[in-house]
C-alpha cells in the first residue's frame, strides 16, 4: 500500500512563523498543499511571508499571537478554526534560544525562557486540542531540540525547557491519540537560519558543531520542513507520543 503524505487542503498553523525555521516550514506546508495561518507577536513582521505564499499560489492568513498570554492564545486558535472552517494541524514553533551560564541565571530570565518555551507550547497544544478533539482529528507537532535528549553548556534553562516540550509531547499522545489526535515532538540540531548565521559562519564554532555531527553537515531549514510534513502528513497515523530528531546522528553517540 502507498502511504499518504498529502496535506492537500488541511489547515495549518504555524507559531513564532516571522522568521527563521518557523518561516519556512509554513511556506513548506503551504507548498504541500495545506492552507496556513501564520502566527507572531508582530502581525506586521507577517505580510511579507503571507505575500509570498499567496503569490506561489498557496493560502495564508496572518495572526497576532503572544504565545505567554493564554488568554491571546485560546483566542487565536479560535479565530484560526472560525477563519477556515477547522484546524487540522498545528506546528508550535515559537521560542526563545539564547544560552546563559548557569551561575549567570536570573529569575527573570529563567521565567522568560519557560514561559515561551514550555508554557506557551503546552497552551498553544491545549488550545488546540479542544478544537481537535471535537472533529475527531488532528497533527499536533512541537518543535523541540537535541539539547532536549543531550547537555550542552550554558543551556541549562534552554535545555530544561524542551526537555519539559518532551515530556508533555507523550502524555498528551497518551490522553488525545485514542481520540485522532497525534501528537508528536521534532529535534532539530543547528539550523542554519539567518539568525543563527553569525555563530555558524565563524569557523571555530562551525567546526566545534561539525565535530559532533557523524553527518558532517550542518542542519538546513529543509531538513526539518520534511519532518515537519510527514508528520503533519496521514503517513504517519501511528506515529505519536515521539520524538523525531534531525540531528544528523548527533545523539546517537
Amino acid at each position: 500500500m502507498k502511504p499518504d503524505f498529502s496535506i492537500q487542503g488541511k489547515v495549518a498553523i504555524v507559531t513564532g512563523a516571522s522568521k527563521g525555521i518557523g518561516y519556512g516550514l509554513a511556506k513548506a506546508l503551504a507548498a504541500a498543499g495545506a492552507k496556513v495561518a501564520v502566527a507572531a507577536r508582530s502581525r506586521l513582521s507577517l505580510d511579507t511571508l503571507v505575500e509570498e505564499i499567496t503569490a506561489e499560489g498557496g493560502e495564508a492568513r496572518a495572526y497576532e499571537l503572544d504565545v505567554r498570554d493564554v488568554s491571546c492564545i485560546r483566542a487565536v486558535f479560535e479565530k484560526v478554526a472560525q477563519d477556515f472552517g477547522r484546524l487540522d494541524i498545528v506546528v508550535n514553533n515559537a521560542g526563545l534560544g539564547e544560552g546563559m551560564a548557569a551561575l549567570d541565571v536570573t529569575e527573570e530570565y529563567w521565567d522568560d525562557m519557560l514561559d515561551v518555551n514550555l508554557k506557551g507550547v503546552f497552551f498553544c497544544c491545549q488550545a488546540a486540542g479542544r478544537i481537535m478533539l471535537e472533529q475527531g482529528y488532528g497533527k499536533i507537532i512541537n518543535v523541540s531540540s537535541q539539547v532536549s535528549v543531550v547537555g550542552i553548556p550554558d543551556g541549562v534553562a534552554y535545555c530544561a525547557s524542551k526537555g519539559g516540550v518532551n515530556q508533555l509531547t507523550k502524555v498528551l499522545a497518551l490522553e488525545w491519540s485514542g481520540k485522532g489526535v497525534c501528537v508528536n515532538a521534532v529535534g532539530p540540531t543547528f539550523i542554519y537560519t539567518p539568525g543563527t548565521a553569525e555563530r555558524l559562519d565563524t569557523p571555530e564554532f562551525r567546526e566545534q558543531v561539525l565535530a559532533r555531527i557523524p553527518a558532517g553537515r550542518i542542519g538546513t531549514i529543509s531538513d526539518v520542513a520534511g519532518a515537519v510534513v510527514y508528520l503533519a502528513s496521514p503517513a504517519s497515523n501511528l506515529v505519536t507520543g515521539t520524538l523525531l530528531l534531525v540531528d544528523g546522528g548527533w545523539t546517537a553517540q
